[in-house]
This record gives structure tokens, C-alpha cells and sequence, in this order.
């Protein structure tokens, strides 16, 4: 493995631990649990999309006329990995991207995203994502999310995009959901079958083809220059610990709503 990806993996691996190990996992004992966590989570998966979306367009041609951008190896491993996320095979073997198979894990949950529609519909109307949230009442761990996200997408720096692809969100999602994943038969029979089919999707997909995909995406984009590495460890670290924040204001909510119940 390249010298510098396992500098990066060390640096960031206390972040990661407290990720994979986070206490709100073990909080989520009901369907109402559960509701909250997909409400506070569908703002990554929708991001996360975007993230995906600005590296293509910055590692690829998307205008016409064509010319050829970057390197071909480039193109093919965003490319590669775009196909994967925009169109993959849901449970019932639709053509579907895993923002819309989250969507469908939700009705299926009846975790309404009221509040998430709410703001995409506002940014649709101002094209500004904090503009969108000052019209709503998101939690701020949600906005600090997402905002940091736009952040980086914005830069134009297409080595910090990939890095904070790979290390913020796609190298991490395998072991982030592993915790959910053994227990949610169990504890949900029959009623989540969309939602678990989403995850041991995201499981087989992300924590194999697609992380490697994305290391390589990395490293490539960074080269030997040790201002871009230094700028990837930095950006890399706010993002784990705003996902960190994000799962930390699931806790907090799901916390409040059993003491909300417990004194009606």
C-alpha cells in the first residue's frame, strides 16, 4: 500500500474507532429509535451523492463538447464507482441509486423525512445549502454535516474531494454500519427489510471494490506532493469528527424523546 494512505489510516484510526464504536448504535432499541437515526442520516446519504458527483465532474468531462480530463485511470474509478451509487439493484432488482433505496428504507420504516424534503425543496429555490437551513429547524450537528461536506465540494480541490470521499465517508461505511447490521433481525423481524437490504448492500459494495476504488482515486490525485497529503490528513480529520457530531445529535435526540415519553 502506498506510504502515505497508511500515515493518513494511522493519523485518523483513534477518529474512526470512536465512530465504529459509538454509543448510539447501542441506543437504537425501536422503530422510533430508528426513525430518528435515518432522519439525521439521510442528509449524508444525500451529500454524500453530491461529493460523489462533483469528483465526476471534476475527474471527467461532463460538457459538450468532449475532450479528454485528467488521467484515464481517473476517469475509470469515479466512474466505476458512480455507477455503483447512482444506479445499483435495490432488493427487487430495480435500477435504483442508494439515496432512493435509503428513501424506500424509510417509508418502510415510517420515517417520514418531512424536515429533510422540506430542505431539499428550499435549496432547490435559493441553490444555497446554508440558506436552506436558516429556513428550517435542522439540528446544527446535521448542518455542521452537511456544510463541511459543501465546503469541500466548493474548494474545487478534487485531491481534498476524493480524500474526504474516501477516508470521511467511503473507506468508513462498512465498519460505521457493521454494529446495526448484526443486530437488526433480531430486533426488527420483518419490518426493515428495505433498510437492512441497503446496508449489507453498502457492506459488500463499499468495503471491498468500491474502498479500493476510492484509496487508489486518492493516491493517485496526491501524487508525491506533501502539501496536498498535509491538506487531505486535515480535511479528513474535521470530517470523521463531523460524523462523529452528527451520530453524537442522534444520541441526543433519541435520549430526549424517552424522557419526553417517560414524563407524558
Amino acid at each position: 500500500m502506498n506510504e502515505q494512505i497508511e500515515k493518513l489510516q494511522q493519523a485518523i484510526e483513534p477518529l474512526r474507532q470512536q465512530i465504529i464504536n459509538h454509543k448510539v448504535y447501542s441506543l437504537i432499541t425501536s422503530i422510533d429509535d430508528l426513525g430518528i437515526f435515518m432522519n439525521h442520516h439521510i442528509y449524508a446519504v444525500w451529500d454524500f451523492m453530491s461529493l460523489l458527483k462533483a469528483l465526476q465532474q471534476n475527474l471527467t468531462c461532463t460538457t459538450v463538447p468532449w475532450f479528454p480530463v485528467g488521467s484515464a485511470n481517473t476517469r475509470y474509478l469515479i466512474n466505476e464507482i458512480v455507477a455503483g451509487e447512482e444506479s445499483d439493484i435495490d432488493g427487487e432488482g430495480n435500477r435504483k441509486s442508494h439515496y432512493e433505496m435509503y428513501l424506500d428504507a424509510m417509508q418502510q420504516c415510517e420515517a417520514e423525512p418531512v424536515t429533510f424534503f422540506d430542505f431539499i425543496a428550499a435549496l432547490k429555490s435559493s441553490g444555497n445549502v446554508s440558506t436552506a437551513f436558516d429556513a428550517l429547524d435542522t439540528p446544527l450537528t446535521v448542518q455542521g454535516f452537511v456544510e463541511h461536506t459543501f465546503e469541500v465540494i466548493n474548494s474545487g480541490k478534487s485531491y481534498l474531494q476524493a480524500a474526504v470521499f474516501t477516508f470521511g465517508r467511503e473507506d468508513l461505511i462498512p465498519n460505521m454500519f457493521l454494529s446495526i447490521v448484526n443486530d437488526l433481525n433480531s430486533k426488527f423481524p420483518g419490518q426493515v427489510s428495505q433498510f437492512k437490504y441497503y446496508l449489507d448492500r453498502h457492506i459488500e459494495v463499499d468495503g471491498d471494490h468500491h474502498s479500493h476504488l476510492a484509496l487508489e482515486m486518492t493516491a493517485e490525485l496526491c501524487g508525491t506532493d506533501p502539501q496536498k497529503w498535509e491538506e487531505i490528513r486535515a480535511a479528513s480529520i474535521i470530517a470523521l469528527q463531523k460524523r462523529i457530531g452528527l451520530w453524537d445529535g442522534v444520541y441526543e435526540e433519541i435520549t430526549s424523546s424517552r424522557v419526553m415519553a417517560d414524563n407524558l
